[in-house]
C-alpha cells in the first residue's frame, strides 16, 4: 500500500533547516471519502503488522515511534488508528505526564530509555524526553526551582538545552548502532484548528473530561512552543532519526501519513523470518506425518 504523496517535504535529516511557518498545517486529502480512507487504512493496518510479526521473529531490530504536538493534535487518535490492527503482542505504548519524584532524582533521560523497546517490538512515546527541550524551555523555573540539577550546571539555560540537544542525539545516535530505528512526528496543528477542538471539548459532554484549564494557559504559550519546537527539531534532524512534520488539521490524512511513513521504515529493515535447515525441514516432515497419522 503506498499513498499518492510524496514525503521527502515534509521530513527532516539535518540536511534543510525546518521553519515552521514554511509548513503546511493541511493538505489536500489523499483520501475520496470516509470508505475510502477506512479501507486503505486496513490496508496499512495488515500490512504493517505483518512486517512486525516478521521483525518479531528476525529479533534483530526494534523501532520506536515518537510523537510530539501541541495539546488536541490528535496524538492519541493516531496512535489508536495506525496501530489498532497490529498485534498488541509486538506493541508498547507509553505516556510521558508530569514527572514523580523517582524520576525527579535520576537523568533526564532515564525515565523515558528505560522504556525503549525490545528487539522484535515496536515502542511508542505519547511524549517523550523531547519534553525537556519542549515544556521545560518555554518553562524555565522548572529546571530552577524543581529539578535537582547541581547550580553549576544551571546558570546558563541556554547552554543547557543546547547540551540536552546533544545528549538526545547522542542517545538516538546510540540505539540506532543497536539496531533500534528511531521514527519522530511532530504533528503539526495550526491554532485555529486547536481552538476549534477545544470548543469541542467543552460542547461535547463526552469529550468534556479531555478539557483542562491548563489547556487555555499552555495555549497562551503558543509562540514560545513553535519557537522551542522549531529549535529542538532543527537540533535533533538525522538521517539516524529523522523528524516528520505532519499537517495535523486533517485527523485522517495524518494518520495515513503516519502509516506509510512507518511502513516505508519497516520495509527499510533487512529482515526475514528464521531461515531451517535442510535437516530440520526432513524432521517437520516426520512429524507432519506422525500428526497425520492420528486421524
Amino acid at each position: 500500500m503506498k499513498l499518492s504523496f510524496d514525503p521527502q517535504p515534509y521530513t527532516f535529516k539535518g540536511e534543510k533547516p525546518f521553519s515552521r511557518s514554511q509548513m503546511p498545517t493541511k493538505i489536500k486529502p489523499l483520501y475520496q471519502d470516509k470508505g475510502h480512507y477506512k479501507d486503505m487504512l486496513g490496508e496499512f493496518h495488515d500490512e504493517i503488522d505483518e512486517l512486525q510479526n516478521m521483525m518479531y521473529a528476525h529479533n534483530r531490530y526494534g523501532l520506536l515511534l515518537i510523537f510530539q504536538a501541541m495539546d488536541a493534535a490528535g496524538k492519541d487518535g493516531t496512535i489508536k488508528h495506525v496501530m489498532s490492527g497490529v498485534n498488541p503482542h509486538g506493541v508498547e505504548i507509553h505516556s510521558f505526564k508530569k514527572p514523580s519524584e523517582n524520576e525527579l532524582d535520576r537523568d533526564f533521560l532515564w525515565r523515558t530509555s528505560r522504556w525503549m523497546p525490545r528487539r522484535g517490538h515496536i515502542g511508542i512515546f505519547n511524549r517523550s524526553y523531547y519534553e525537556e527541550v519542549l515544556v521545560v524551555k518555554v518553562h524555565p523555573k522548572i529546571v530552577t526551582n524543581y529539578q535537582r540539577i547541581p547550580k553549576e550546571y544551571i546558570q546558563d539555560l541556554d547552554g543547557l538545552f543546547q547540551k540536552r540537544y546533544e545528549d538526545i542525539a547522542n542517545f538516538e545516535l546510540y540505539a540506532h548502532r543497536q539496531g533500534f530505528r528511531i521514527l519522530k512526528f511532530f504533528l503539526n496543528i495550526s491554532k485555529e484548528e486547536q481552538r476549534q477542538r477545544f470548543l469541542s471539548r467543552i460542547d461535547e459532554h463526552a469529550k468534556n473530561w479531555k478539557f483542562s484549564e491548563a489547556d487555555i494557559k499552555e495555549r497562551g504559550y503558543w509562540d514560545n512552543y513553535m519557537e522551542a519546537y522549531e529549535a529542538a527539531i532543527n537540533a535533533t534532524s538525522n538521517p539516524f532519526a529523522p523528524w516528520h512534520v505532519i499537517p495535523a488539521d486533517d485527523k485522517k490524512n495524518m494518520r495515513l501519513m503516519v502509516s506509510q511513513i512507518i511502513l516505508t521504515e519497516l520495509h527499510n529493515m533487512d529482515m526475514h523470518y528464521p531461515r531451517v535447515s535442510d535437516k530440520r525441514r526432513v524432521e517437520l516432515q516426520k512429524y507432519r506425518k506422525m500428526l497425520e497419522e492420528e486421524r
